[in-house]
């Protein structure tokens, strides 16, 4: 499974993956799973170097220079933690429509 994959998984079931609701908890689930293939030694996939770009794409977006990570910045825009889970989806998914990158075509294409 790579990382697209986890998070469609995750956005499909994400109480599931995550225990509940939060966007926090999503952030740390995804860091954990690039910590864990950094400890196997596995190098990085073209789809992480991609979502390595998430943070300054969400920055920029919402006009925000501080050291807040991307969770923080969407729950800061979002009503509640549940909403902020939303949001990102939807944000991820308009993310990997803005680079030139194959394989999230298919992932993307019944979010449009």
């Amino acid at each position: 499974m790579d990382l697209f994959d986890l998070i469609e998984k995750i956005h499909k079931r994400p109480v599931m993956y995550l225990g509940q609701l939060s966007i926090g908890q999503l952030r740390t689930f995804l860091a954990g799973y690039c910590f864990a293939r950094r400890q196997m030694n596995l190098p990085q996939t073209e789809q992480e170097k991609v979502f390595a770009m998430f943070q300054s794409w969400i920055q920029e977006k919402f006009g925000v220079s501080s050291n807040q990570h991307w969770d923080q910045i969407i729950l800061a825009y979002s009503q509640d933690e549940q909403d902020a889970v939303e949001q990102f989806f939807v944000l991820f998914y308009e993310f990997i429509n803005t680079h030139k990158y194959s394989d999230t075509k298919q992932l993307t294409s019944s979010h449009r």
